[in-house]
């Protein structure tokens, strides 16, 4: 059975989240990325936060997580950055098919 996951982060800056969705597309780490624009808010230090930040969703396989997560944390200028995932289930075929053939074996 293919497994497959969609992985997420955030950040606070356009270019970080063009470096990640370009550096993993372009090493066939993931096969596809949605980037959209949210607003933020969590304790940091103590203190409420209030951001707006760019969350990243990548469609990969679950084998290729761990390289995944290491790629973003080398890009990624946050001190401590949620990179987490989450398993697709109930997905047809077709498209767990193209996420396997357009991410490395």
């Amino acid at each position: 059975m293919k497994e497959c996951i969609v992985v997420t982060t955030l950040c606070d800056k356009e270019a970080v989240a063009l470096k990640i969705q370009d550096t993993l597309l372009a090493k066939k780490l993931v096969a596809g990325v949605q980037i959209s624009k949210r607003k933020s808010k969590y304790w940091w230090n103590g203190e409420i936060e209030e951001a707006c930040e760019y969350h990243i969703e990548m469609r990969t396989r679950l084998s290729l997580y761990n390289t995944v997560e290491e790629e973003i944390k080398k890009i990624h200028d946050y001190q401590v950055c949620e990179v987490s995932y989450y398993k697709i289930d109930g997905a047809s075929n077709e498209f767990l098919d193209w996420i396997y053939k357009e991410t490395i074996n």
